[in-house]
């Protein structure tokens, strides 16, 4: 029998809007949860944006100057950061006599602003962060940013020196409890009472990773000394959370400020309707957190994706998406990257880190240009041809993996070659290692005898190294 559907002989792909991420099950929707309200006291958005601006008025000031100063076409002798993030001594220098300030401040305010967003350094050249530009009109994003330096405490004050790292890391991990217990308390709470907490908080710490699991183990690593005192580790800790505006310390107590008690109320906020979600993502490893967020709807996914994050050290659970990334299925590479753009800057220097990782370099370059500013609907065009059928194939194995048939179908659309033939002579010399199983579902997929045919022919042409 002869198929009576006319075709064109060239196979043209219908253009349409680029899919940027395998598709999402749709049929689940979540119940809606009623917007919280915050405890009795706390200001209005309005009034902790006003509190924010003014926690962040001289990092606004050194990124407005640096907009002015640092800015492409300007005169830029010794006026560029120096590739680590932080200002040049000629920079700071200029800084510091163009703003009435000594070199010390303008270091201080450098620094506040890249936590807050307000500037990002790329390379040698920095720019104003989006928060910048939205700074006089927008509340939120005044919010996000005080929030995002929050996040970064530790990295406010430089840790003690004369302490060991590991143990300093439980310290950060343990304060989101300490936090918590000041939230709770509403009021001023002895030091003392927090160094209690702190100690049984590092104790817990320390006993679940003494917990043996059935099976080979790696090489034992180094454990902290158990008698490190950690009374100068919770001073530097609430130093620096009072450094970012969060708290305040006098007369041996310490107490959270409306906008510390507001952001950590967020915070607890976001664990609870983890907490409430039938898959328990917030105790779950990233992998499976991501495994249990894939049929949710975006808003719900992001909603879970803070959930986790605000469970975890910032740059942990940055490293667990990174390696969640790497693994096999592509789907969870996608949402890795979904989860991600929650983040924001705290992840851009990991996110560059791995651009040079073919698995992940698409990935990580889309998730720059939209941390950049570029809208994301157009962001695909700042991969290079290859880079975007790298893309193609790593979603639709995505698609192929979870999705239905007609999803697969409809994913030809988002190819940027104009014909079949075009993409099928493109897909098999990027050399992904899923090309043969993609193409294999494709040509199961699809109604027309004759692409499946072409489909089925390059798959077999991939698998046997033939032409």
């Amino acid at each position: 029998m002869t198929s009576r559907i006319p075709r064109d002989s060239r196979l043209r792909l219908v253009r349409s809007r680029p899919l940027a991420a395998a598709p999402r099950a749709m049929n689940q929707r979540p119940a809606r949860r009623p917007a919280p309200r915050p405890p009795e006291g706390t200001p209005a958005p309005a009034e902790l944006a006003r509190m924010a601006r003014a926690q962040l008025a001289g990092a606004a000031r050194v990124a407005r100057w640096a907009d002015a100063a640092l800015s492409p076409g300007r005169d830029r002798d010794g006026t560029t950061p120096d590739g680590t993030g932080t200002l040049s001594e000629a920079s700071a220098q200029r800084a510091a006599d163009d703003l009435a300030l000594t070199p010390a401040q303008v270091r201080a305010d450098w620094d506040t602003a890249r936590l807050a967003g307000l500037i990002e350094v790329h390379g040698d050249s920095a720019r104003p962060g989006w928060r910048l530009r939205a700074w006089n009109r927008d509340d939120s994003a005044v919010l996000r940013g005080w929030v995002a330096l929050f996040d970064a405490w530790s990295l406010a004050c430089p840790e003690p020196e004369d302490q060991e790292h590991a143990v300093v890391a439980e310290v950060v991990s343990a304060m989101p409890q300490v936090l918590s217990f000041l939230q709770l308390s509403a009021g001023p709470v002895p030091v003392t009472q927090l160094l209690d907490l702190l100690e049984q908080r590092v104790t817990e710490l320390r006993t679940e990773r003494c917990e043996i699991p059935y099976g080979p183990q790696p090489e034992p690593v180094e454990e902290p000394a158990q008698d490190t005192p950690l009374a100068p580790l919770l001073d530097w800790a609430l130093s620096a959370i009072a450094s970012v505006g969060a708290l305040t310390c006098a007369d041996g107590q310490a107490t959270l400020t409306p906008l510390g008690s507001w952001a950590v109320w967020v915070k607890l906020e976001q664990i609870c309707v983890a907490a409430q979600s039938p898959a328990g993502n917030i105790e779950q490893p990233a992998e499976d957190m991501l495994r249990g967020c894939a049929q949710l709807r975006p808003n719900a996914a992001r909603a879970e994706y803070r959930a986790w994050l605000a469970a975890r050290p910032v740059g942990s659970a940055v490293t667990e998406l990174l390696d969640a990334a790497r693994g096999e299925d592509a789907l969870l590479r996608g949402l890795a990257f979904e989860a991600l753009r929650v983040v924001g800057a705290p992840a851009e220097q990991d996110v560059r880190a791995v651009a040079d990782e073919v698995h992940l370099r698409p990935y990580a370059l889309l998730w720059l240009a939209v941390h950049d500013g570029h809208d994301p609907e157009d962001a695909h065009e700042i991969l290079t041809r290859e880079e975007a059928t790298w893309l193609w194939v790593d979603t639709a194995a995505a698609v192929a993996d979870h999705g239905e048939a007609p999803l697969l179908v409809r994913h030809l659309e988002s190819a940027v070659q104009p014909t079949v033939p075009a993409l099928l002579d493109e897909v098999r010399a990027v050399g992904h290692p899923r090309t043969v199983q993609v193409l294999v579902a494709l040509a199961a997929a699809h109604p027309d005898p004759a692409l499946a045919r072409a489909v089925r022919r390059a798959a077999f042409q991939v698998h046997t190294g033939g032409n």
